[in-house]
C-alpha cells in the first residue's frame, strides 16, 4: 500500500475517534512526499532519518516527527499494511527547546503597527485580519490553531464568551474575553460580512479573501514578515527569534503580573489560569510562568512585605 493511502487511512480512523491531527496530517503527508510515496514497507531507515533531521541543523522537531512516524507505524503493522518499524531506536542529542519569550507592551504595539505592511490589493481585509489575529492570540490567550479555527458561531458578543472547540486535548472550553478584544472582534465581523460564508455560521471568522479559514503556514509566514517590520530580533542567546506562539506564553505572564501588583493570591489563581488556557495539568502552566525580570520583580516585592510583616510580628 502507498505511503499515502496508508497515512489517509491512518488519519481517517483517528479522526473516527474524535482526533483531529491537523498539524499532524500536514506533517504525515509530507513525509509520504518526502519519502517518493511508495510502498511504505519501502521506506528505508535512512530515508526516516533524512525526513526526521529536516533541513538545516537538528531540532527538537525531531521528536515531534519521530513521535507522529510512530504512531503511523503502529497503525500500518496492525492492519499488515508494513511487517517493521524501521524508524531509529535511539534518540540523537537534540538541542534544548526555544526559551518561551515575552513581549514587552511596546513590542506588541510594534507588532499590531507592522501589521500595515501586509497591504495587497487583491485581499482588502488582510491587515485588518492579521491585526486581529494577533489581538486575538493575545487577548484570549488562544493557540494559533484555536484562532484560526474559531468559526462565526463560536463568538459571543453579547457575553463576551468565545467557544473553543476540539482543542489540542480534544475537550471543548469557554473563553471569556474583555471588552477591548470583544470590540475589537465585532468591528471585524461587521467587515467579515462583506466576505463569503462557505459553511454557514460554521464558516472562519478569520478567514482568507474567499472566506476561507486561514492556512497554519500561511499565518507563520506573515508573521515572519511582521515581526522583522517590527524591528523585534533574535533575543541574546538564543537561536532562533520569537514566535507567533509567544504571544500566549506573554498573555499567560502578563495575567500573573497583574494579579501580583492587585495582591491576589496567585497560587491560589494558578488552576484558573490553566483552565482558561486549556492545560491538562497545573504544570503545564507552571512552565508558561518562567520569571522575566518583570515578573521576578513583583514576586520579590510580595515576599518583602510578607518578610516585613514576619518581622514586626515578632
Amino acid at each position: 500500500m502507498m505511503t499515502s493511502q496508508v497515512v489517509d487511512a491512518y488519519l481517517a480512523a483517528r479522526r473516527a475517534q474524535g482526533v483531529q491531527l491537523s498539524s499532524a496530517g500536514r506533517v504525515l503527508r509530507r513525509f509520504a512526499r518526502e519519502t517518493g510515496d511508495t510502498e511504505l514497507s519501502a521506506v528505508t531507515s535512512e530515508a526516516i532519518a533524512i525526513f526526521l533531521h529536516g533541513p538545516g541543523e537538528l531540532s527538537s522537531t525531531w521528536r515531534t516527527k519521530q513521535g507522529l512516524l510512530a504512531g503511523l507505524y503502529r497503525f500500518a503493522i496492525t492492519r499488515g499494511y508494513a511487517t517493521v518499524s524501521p524508524l531509529p531506536e535511539r534518540v540523537p542529542k537534540l538541542p534544548p527547546s526555544q526559551t518561551p519569550y515575552v513581549y514587552s507592551t511596546d513590542e506588541l504595539q510594534r507588532l499590531l503597527a507592522a501589521t500595515a505592511t501586509l497591504v495587497v490589493s487583491n485581499s482588502p481585509l488582510q491587515v485588518v485580519t492579521y491585526r486581529t489575529l494577533l489581538m486575538t492570540l493575545y487577548g484570549g490567550g488562544l493557540r494559533i490553531s484555536e484562532a484560526i479555527g474559531l468559526q462565526l458561531r463560536d463568538v459571543d458578543l453579547v457575553q463576551r464568551v468565545l467557544t473553543i472547540r476540539d482543542t489540542k486535548f480534544y475537550k471543548t472550553r469557554l473563553v471569556p474575553v474583555g471588552p477591548r478584544l470583544t470590540a475589537v472582534l465585532a468591528d471585524y465581523i461587521e467587515l467579515r460580512s462583506t466576505l463569503a460564508l462557505p459553511e454557514g455560521q460554521e464558516s472562519a471568522v478569520l478567514c482568507s479573501r474567499t472566506g476561507h479559514r486561514l492556512a497554519y503556514q500561511y499565518v507563520i509566514t506573515l508573521f515572519q514578515r511582521v515581526r522583522s517590520a517590527a524591528c523585534i530580533v533574535c533575543p541574546l542567546g538564543e537561536r532562533r527569534p520569537p514566535r507567533l506562539h509567544d504571544l500566549r506564553h506573554t498573555a499567560a505572564v502578563h495575567r500573573v503580573v497583574a494579579w501580583y501588583r492587585a495582591g491576589k493570591d496567585v497560587q491560589k489563581l494558578l488552576p484558573q489560569l490553566a483552565t482558561y488556557l486549556g492545560h491538562a495539568e497545573l504544570k503545564s502552566t507552571q512552565r508558561y510562568l518562567h520569571m522575566t525580570p518583570e515578573l521576578l520583580h513583583e514576586a520579590s516585592q510580595r515576599f518583602a512585605l510578607y518578610a516585613q510583616k514576619e518581622t514586626n510580628h515578632a
